[in-house]
């Protein structure tokens, strides 16, 4: 691991083996696609990231096997926010690598951040 300057990101993470998974960009929708936390970045990343962990651990994975995250976000207000959330959930010692790009809109219009990511289950 490189240096995280007390962040739960690194600069770069050596993937071990395993299966690699990559899971598609999530946003903060219910089943019916209703918008959850609208106006609140840290709620909508919060939900975000429950569904990263939901999707590992369905097949056997955690939010410690995700190697890297590519979060897009909205406003550059909410980065603060969005960071707070993302130190809450993961680890300093198994943190991603992390890349944050500031776009001009999502797919929804409510929607803060959308986030991808890839994760490497160990082998049993």
């Amino acid at each position: 691991m490189w240096p995280s300057f007390g962040f739960p990101f690194h600069h770069a993470v050596v993937e071990p083996k395993g299966r690699r998974v990559h899971i598609s960009g999530q946003v903060a929708w219910d089943e019916n696609r209703n918008v959850i936390g609208i106006g609140n970045a840290k709620v909508q990343t919060k939900y975000i990231i429950s569904r990263l962990e939901y999707i590992l651990k369905s097949i056997g994975g955690s939010l410690d096997n995700i190697m890297s995250v590519n979060v897009f976000y909205t406003d550059q207000s909410d980065y603060e926010a969005i960071c707070e959330a993302r130190k809450e959930a993961f680890s300093l010692e198994h943190g991603p690598a992390s890349t944050a790009v500031r776009v001009a809109g999502l797919v929804q219009p409510g929607l803060l951040l959308e986030i991808s990511a890839i994760a490497v289950i160990p082998e049993e």
